[in-house]
């Protein structure tokens, strides 16, 4: 077996494969759909190639395992259940005699318990910077297309070509819902390699829509779950299923361009839901997982493309040690530099926090290690009051509650940015304080306007010298604050979310208004189903739109006692045995 066009493969992950064979005779090469796995596969010399997508694969298969030869077996296609099953019996059926075997699929055959004695050895290939997609947007004429292809690719080739030809087919640049539609037909086509049929479909788009999604956004049973959960592109977070990134955003995308108020309806459900759950639990890592999903379904346009962008980054964030000084110092200096600052005072400000605690900074790292990205995130406590107060002047005020400051952010990767900036509003909703933050940066200025932090306004001091003074946000991460403070950051609540009460109250349906009365009234939402005579799941829905409906008139409610409070405020009593209604003047 040899490499062929080993400088241009240029890849870490071949040498990677390669060392691998060289020390076990069972090799998986893992990775997503579409991210160029069969393709690398091709500088490899001297090996026999079994599709099993291919007619006849097994058959293939069978013979090249009893050949004498003894040339190596890449087995591309390994996908799904049955076909990983076919595959472990033929291997364990010649285990003594089969040659060498590099096996090809979308997650790793470890994953299944079949496997969990193969004695293979995992190699991943992850999305990346790859000169395919480069070539694809190139390939492009025109800029906004070009944006389109690199913005939906997300590292995966084949997104990058399918978007590519779905613009050479006529498709305008400016319509990306239309593009992503070609694309996800793709995918989904794909993917029905892994799980028969065409009924889990519609329920991929759905969970790309909700973004993280338990059986109770999901609907259709266990059985339809778990075989959600089965592909490729699906997960398990925290609270429940999720779909990869660059794929949740081509389905969701796709999903709205065909069914825009459907695609609407769902993220309102899911947003209720989300929030309902978050005023109710306890639990600060479910209120912090909670708070990410929330604002992932409640924020405007401009901070979910900030916060949630289609490249899945492949970065991961810790804390600074003491041996981390050095790349603290470094990407400090950089900040100031890109940043316009003056070098000096940063590095004043830096020997400042760092004295303090080391631990204040947190640093982003590759896939290799290297230190790409930090922020200086410290807990206001007396100890930090020194280095914190130059950054706020005189709206020092704002520490009085305590909680933690934000005083710089620095990733040049969008991607590895926006993992930066989600781990930073956890930390905020894990220590159920304030987040407290000085920026000179326009750019972040703005995501803290999108957020819907306070503004407290501009420090008297252009302390970086650079001609801008810092102007300082805060915002409120307590259990109490976070359901209100989500239902703010909707474009609705953008535009101007009311406060206090009103006496006008949203206008609701009959049968809307019903199933609310009842329900406050002491009523489980089955007997006010029963009564109303609609299904459960109707008298759901009925209560999810009358929340939705007060969230976007500027007051929310997430329980049964806001919406009894709600009823209160708006003067809704019982009219007779066959209805309800408003009282006197409604």
């Amino acid at each position: 077996m040899s490499v062929r066009g080993q400088e241009s493969v240029g890849s870490a992950v071949m040498e990677q494969l390669c060392a691998a064979m060289t020390r076990r005779p069972l090799v998986n090469l893992t990775g997503p759909l579409g991210v160029g796995k069969s393709e690398l596969l091709g500088g490899l010399e001297g090996t026999v190639l079994i599709d099993l997508d291919r007619a006849g694969g097994l058959t293939a298969l069978r013979r090249a395992l009893a050949a004498p030869a003894g040339r190596t077996v890449v087995v591309d296609s390994a996908d799904g259940r049955s076909r990983r099953e076919a595959l472990h019996g033929e291997l364990q059926r010649l285990r003594d005699e089969r040659p060498p075997v590099v096996v090809v699929s979308r997650r790793p055959v470890l994953s299944d318990p079949r496997w969990a004695h193969s004695g293979a050895a995992t190699v991943t290939m992850t999305p990346g910077r790859d000169e395919r997609i480069a070539t694809q947007a190139d390939a492009v004429e025109d800029a906004e297309g070009k944006a389109l292809v690199l913005g939906l690719a997300g590292g995966i080739p084949l997104i990058a070509d399918a978007a590519r030809r779905a613009l050479d087919a006529g498709t305008p640049p400016n319509a990306p819902g239309a593009v992503a539609d070609l694309v996800a037909e793709e995918i989904l086509e794909r993917l029905g390699r892994e799980l028969p049929g065409r009924q889990w479909r519609h329920a991929l788009r759905l969970l790309a829509t909700v973004g993280s999604g338990d059986e109770r956004l999901v609907p259709g049973g266990p059985d339809h779950f778990a075989s959600l959960a089965s592909l490729s592109v699906v997960g398990r977070g925290a609270l429940g299923l999720t779909v990869t990134e660059p794929y949740r955003t081509v389905l969701e995308l796709a999903y709205r361009w065909r069914r825009p108020e459907a695609h609407e309806n769902v993220r309102a459900r899911a947003r209720d839901y989300r929030l309902t759950r978050l005023a109710a639990t306890r639990d600060r890592a479910e209120r912090a997982a909670l708070t990410e999903q929330g604002l992932f379904l409640t924020a405007v346009p401009l901070v979910r493309r900030t916060l949630f962008p289609a490249d899945p980054g492949g970065v991961s964030v810790r804390t600074a040690a003491d041996a981390d000084a050095g790349d603290v110092g470094r990407l400090m200096r950089r900040w100031a530099i890109d940043s316009g600052f003056d070098a000096g005072r940063c590095d004043r400000l830096t020997e400042r926090w760092a004295g303090d605690d080391i631990s204040a900074f947190h640093l982003v790292h590759d896939q290799r290690g290297r230190a790409i990205g930090l922020a200086g995130l410290m807990p206001i406590e007396e100890r930090t009051a020194t280095g914190v107060e130059p950054l706020l002047q005189q709206h020092s005020a704002a520490l009085d509650a305590g909680g933690l400051f934000l005083g710089a952010a620095y990733c040049p990767d969008p991607a590895a940015r926006a993992l930066l900036l989600r781990h930073l509003l956890r930390r905020a909703a894990l220590r159920d304080g304030q987040l407290v933050v000085s920026t000179a940066n326009p750019e972040y200025q703005a995501l803290m306007r999108g957020l819907r932090f306070r503004v407290h306004g501009s420090i008297r001091d252009d302390v970086y010298g650079c001609g801008r003074r810092p102007v300082v946000y805060s915002n409120d991460f307590t259990a109490a604050a976070l359901p209100t403070w989500l239902s703010s950051t909707t474009e609705a609540g953008v535009a101007g979310p009311t406060t206090g009460t009103s006496s006008a109250g949203p206008r609701l349906a009959p049968k809307e208004l019903q199933i609310l009365l009842d329900y406050v009234s002491g009523m489980t939402l089955k007997s006010a189903a029963r009564r109303a005579g609609v299904s459960p799941n109707t008298a759901k829905d009925y209560l999810s739109r009358v929340k939705t409906k007060y969230r976007l008139a500027g007051r929310p409610a997430y329980t049964k006692i806001d919406l009894a409070h709600r009823v209160q405020e708006d003067g809704l009593v019982p009219y007779g045995p066959q209805g309800l209604g408003r009282g006197p003047g409604g």
